[in-house]
């Protein structure tokens, strides 16, 4: 009996690595992916037959773009996350000439130039998965530096105001405030200097204010969000309209693919707006339980983060994971006058090829390091298991061996 149930643990083992995803992300993921959607579907058709002729075009291209986004969760999953450690500067390389060109042809779109290829790709959200990566294994390698401010908080800030500068110069301030965030989190979490997070807190701060105020678009946004603040009926425009979507669709909300706000100028309702047409059509109800599942992917990447085998795997998952949960949280709360406007992606929900697949790579790459993890654990048991069969073995010799010099005598 004994002898059976040590077989199909065994058994279960030699196939575990190949199941060892983490399956609560896994199927939050999917719910995610089939959700946007679903929305992407109900919020685009008059959108897109109004700008591109064509009813399914936007929802069409968002298929695309998912079909492309799984294949790349499935080489993220199946790549060691140590590669990352040879692969970081070619794609830093590559991100930097991306954002570069974006200033170089110069292709405006709703008054920035952020994008190249007619809209189809934007370098600034490559940027946010590069970055967790760059300074991911930059930082594992300079972990027994990073006390000393030439080796930790110069280098870093150089690095993380080459990007933020670049995306600012589009402008996307969301984009390079979220660069700045995650390099702030990530020198936290790999053992950085408490006065030198202070230090670049502070100055983060104070050139974000100047930023804000210098800058038009920046400046005009606080503006609104201020006397929002005071008076939701001061709002800007597009908060509005947002509140005024949640408003109709109550707790329940009037059904999936009958809210109107999105049909009477309610601001890309594909994309930024998203989030407004899911509390419209789902109510609170819906919109609680899409921050539910953000939820839950927040409290499985910290677990993979926990438990990931080396620093290099807690620096990615938990830079990855706090990347999408953050994106998400700043979309859904400026929809409800909470931040100023930002003008960010809502992961796995808006349309949007560019945000889609980046997301799914953070994705492939926090499941590779929740396996990896779970393969290390195994052969930890299997040496602690074969230890133990050896020693229970030992006794049985012993017991054996004294049992028969007994009986010979």
């Amino acid at each position: 009996m004994n002898h059976v149930s040590t077989a199909q643990r065994s058994q279960a083992r030699k196939r575990s690595p190949y199941l060892g995803v983490d399956v609560p992300l896994l199927l939050t993921m999917i719910t995610l992916l089939l959700f946007g959607l679903l929305m992407v579907y109900s919020a685009s058709w008059d959108f897109s037959l109004a700008i591109y002729d064509s009813a399914n075009y936007i929802f069409s291209r968002q298929v695309t773009w998912l079909g492309l986004g799984l294949a790349v969760v499935l080489f993220c999953a199946g790549l060691d996350y140590h590669y990352w450690r040879r692969l970081a500067l070619p794609a830093m390389m590559v991100t930097l000439v991306g954002l570069i060109s974006v200033l170089i042809i110069n292709e405006v779109r709703h008054n920035a130039s952020r994008t190249l290829n007619a809209g189809s790709y934007m370098p600034s959200e490559l940027a946010k998965l590069v970055t967790v990566i760059y300074l991911a294994v930059w930082l594992y390698s300079k972990r027994n530096q990073l006390g000393d401010i030439n080796f930790g908080l110069m280098p870093l800030a150089v690095i993380i105001g080459l990007l933020s500068g670049l995306i600012m110069l589009q402008p996307d301030l969301s984009a390079a405030a979220t660069i700045v965030f995650l390099g702030g989190i990530l020198f936290f979490l790999a053992g950085g200097d408490l006065k030198q997070i202070f230090i670049l807190l502070g100055v983060t701060m104070v050139v974000g204010w100047l930023v804000v105020e210098i800058h038009p678009t920046g400046s005009a946004r606080m503006a609104s969000y201020l006397e929002g603040i005071k008076d939701p009926t001061q709002a800007s425009y597009h908060v509005r309209r947002s509140l005024e979507a949640f408003i109709k669709g109550g707790f329940f909300g009037v059904g999936i693919g009958k809210a109107d706000t999105k049909f009477t100028g309610l601001p890309v309702p594909p994309t930024d707006s998203i989030f407004a047409v899911v509390g419209e059509e789902t109510g609170i109800f819906g919109a609680g339980i899409l921050v539910t599942l953000f939820g839950v992917f927040l409290w499985r990447g910290m677990v993979i983060a926990r438990q990931a085998p080396d620093l290099l795997g807690s620096l990615l998952a938990a830079g990855m994971t706090f990347w999408i949960v953050l994106e998400a949280f700043v979309n859904m709360a400026v929809m409800v006058g909470l931040l100023p406007f930002a003008g960010n992606a809502l992961p796995f929900i808006s349309a949007g090829g560019s945000n889609l697949v980046v997301s799914l790579a953070g994705v492939g790459i926090l499941m590779n390091i929740s396996r990896i993890s779970k393969m290390e654990n195994l052969k930890k048991g299997r040496t602690q298991d074969a230890v133990n069969d050896l020693r229970r073995s030992q006794r049985r010799r012993r017991v054996s061996g004294a049992g028969r010099t007994a009986g010979s005598r």
